[in-house]
């Protein structure tokens, strides 16, 4: 295997400029593809190639394996990163590549269907003695799903057995809403992911939501960067991301960490992973949830610690290259938030709001990034997910890396569409978050009852 020479940058928005500037850094010639919507955005202007594939819709354009693998094998490319989100957790995408010659910048087509079917990957993690905390195999009827959330105790999340993201994911609190919340989360599940099965789990009322970072190579490497905590979340979205997760106790997350490793070399997996917890806030009990086979919107905040590039590894790792470094040389420094800014208005229960951005000016400072393809006079298309930037900010610990947060969000000027700067400013410097006293139903249980939207 040798280094790769141009990849395909097989996504778009933030994640795709990101690639691009990963490429540009190893010497690696880029190629983005592109929808209509999209043919001047700044994935378009900064790759050394682009080819549109299709119109705004992404069935059409983003999610045709067809036009994506036409446009690598027609531009010569050697390699395909699919980012996150779209193709990037497609099997099929993988075999596609290495049935064309194609190096997929990402974990084997085995190692995507294992760890992606969250049913089996929870049975790698039982055989490993990795806790998964109660619930079921694979159901496909909803009497069986009856027996087992009796068995279990209400409340139970259903959750889809193929997929991640929120999608096919609903909370039942009681027996007798079961079967409707069934037949829809099932039917979600199908839409979303062609796979309508589900399974049950049981719900922790007060959960921390902890994920691990893994990177591993061909040369038998497999490292862990530390943990994040993904606890503030909005309809199983995540809203603000942090590392490390101060707030769980240093020989759980060394226990988490250590899963974590196991279960990557389970999957015999080679590539960036995150494997994601539950960690129980009031009994301090942890339970394996899902294995993330690709690079997380969150990876920022680990790079932030650890100053280490995590993208540029994947090429290294997809190019055939040892990591760049080893355990021991991984050393965590102070503590990063990243605050995921979109293009909705929280006003009108957060509906998407596209547009022109009639200005643009992002904060600036030795202790901010800012992760975005956005610029003055860019059109935000109606096709896609709302996000637009990703403010991270780093401190010698979690009150400074807040602060310098709260003044990065502050400094921060988009005109021409609503966002949720200032919701993500109230969500920081709330006192139950700022205390840690948050968990994964906060933001919606306990924070926006109260909250008051205004217009930024």
């Amino acid at each position: 295997m040798a280094p790769l020479r141009r990849v395909l940058v097989a996504n778009r928005g933030e994640i795709a400029v990101r690639i691009i500037r990963a490429c540009i850094d190893e010497g690696i010639e880029s190629v983005a593809v592109v929808s209509d919507a999209d043919r001047d955005s700044m994935a378009a202007e900064l790759a050394d190639r682009v080819v549109c594939i299709g119109p705004g819709p992404s069935p059409e354009s983003y999610l045709d394996i067809d036009r994506i693998l036409a446009a690598a094998t027609l531009t010569g490319c050697d390699g395909l990163h699919p980012g996150y989100g779209f193709l990037a957790e497609r099997a099929d995408l993988a075999e596609a590549c290495t049935q064309n010659g194609i190096v997929f910048i990402g974990p084997s087509a085995d190692a995507i269907r294992r760890g992606g079917d969250k049913v089996e990957a929870r049975s790698l993690a039982r055989n490993l003695d990795v806790p998964t905390g109660a619930g079921s195999d694979a159901l496909t009827d909803v009497d069986e799903a009856e027996r087992v959330a009796t068995t279990v105790g209400f409340p139970v999340l259903l959750k889809a057995a193929a997929g991640g993201g929120g999608r096919g994911m609903v909370l039942v609190e009681q027996a007798s809403d079961l079967r409707d919340r069934f037949s829809s989360a099932s039917h979600e599940a199908l839409q979303a992911f062609g796979d309508g099965r589900l399974y049950v789990e049981r719900f922790v009322s007060r959960a921390r939501h902890v994920e691990v970072q893994i990177l591993a190579d061909t040369h038998g490497n497999t490292v862990h960067l530390g943990e994040r905590d993904c606890t503030a979340q909005r309809r199983y979205q995540k809203v603000v991301e942090e590392a490390p997760a101060s707030f769980v106790p240093a020989d759980i997350r060394a226990r988490l960490h250590s899963a974590a490793l196991d279960l990557a070399r389970g999957l015999d997996y080679v590539g960036a992973a995150t494997v994601e917890f539950i960690v129980d806030a009031i009994t301090g009990d942890f339970a394996f949830l899902e294995v993330n086979t690709r690079v997380q919107v969150e990876h920022p905040v680990t790079e932030m610690l650890t100053g280490i590039d995590i993208v540029r590894e994947q090429l290294r790792i997809a190019g055939g290259l040892p990591l760049s470094f080893r355990q021991e040389d991984v050393h965590l420094d102070g503590h990063a938030v990243e605050c995921r800014l979109n293009a909705e208005d929280p006003a009108v229960d957060f509906l998407p709001s596209p547009g022109r951005v009639t200005r643009w000016i992002p904060p600036v400072g030795a202790d901010v990034r800012v992760d975005s393809h956005v610029f003055g006079g860019y059109l935000i298309p109606p096709y896609y997910d709302s996000m637009i930037a990703k403010v991270i900010t780093h401190g010698a610990d979690r009150d400074a890396a807040l602060a310098a947060m709260d003044r990065a969000l502050s400094h921060l000027v988009v005109d021409g569409v609503q966002t949720n700067r200032q919701f993500l400013l109230d969500v920081i410097a709330n006192p139950a978050f700022v205390a840690g006293e948050h968990h994964t139903r906060w933001v919606e249980q306990d924070f926006l009852p109260d909250w008051s939207p205004r217009t930024t």
